[in-house]
């Protein structure tokens, strides 16, 4: 593993997010609405090769906010509901077309990885109301195939094939 990377893993204390992937850390959870579910919630993120940190395809049922703070540029992938798709590349070069901060709208599929040469990405996800575990759905590759083929390369790559598409019981609630 690269020294620059097992520091940053150290520093911030990341773990990998269960189901999606990603190396991350929770950094921020407000007091609770009415209903129990926080006001807001923040992370921090990284996604790398060594180790392999990518998100699987998801999608929440609430907007979610990205913003990029450092390494190298990252790939979102997003499958609309529409059958339509795009990739957005978040990075710190906004004159050369990258999306320092992104809102991913509730119920688009999003995966997502550092660029192919790159070393790392750092990036925060934003939410409010905040992120609960039920708030998200897995996307396995035979479901997405169906309605994206012509995304299929993706799919494959960042679709799940496992029975696994929920967070875990009590997960971030």
């Amino acid at each position: 593993m690269d020294a620059q990377i097992r520091k940053l893993i150290d520093h911030f204390g990341f773990e990998p997010l269960p189901v999606e992937g990603t190396l991350f850390v929770s950094t921020y959870r407000s007091g609770n609405m009415p209903n129990g579910k926080p006001y807001g919630t923040g992370m921090i993120g990284m996604y790398c090769h060594e180790p392999r940190s990518i998100s699987y395809f998801h999608k929440l049922t609430i907007d979610e906010m990205w913003h990029f703070y450092g390494g190298d540029p990252l790939r979102l992938i997003l499958l609309y509901p529409d059958g339509t798709s795009r990739n957005v590349i978040l990075g710190n070069e906004p004159l050369k077309g990258h999306q320092v901060q992104f809102v991913i709208p509730a119920g688009v599929w999003q995966a997502g990885q550092c660029v192919e040469r790159g070393k790392y990405s750092l990036f925060g996800c934003t939410l409010a109301p905040g992120f609960t575990g039920d708030i998200f759905t897995g996307g396995t590759q035979t479901e997405l195939l169906k309605q994206y083929p012509d995304r299929k390369e993706d799919i494959l790559k960042f679709g799940l094939t496992g029975a696994e598409t929920s967070m875990p019981e009590g997960f971030a609630n």
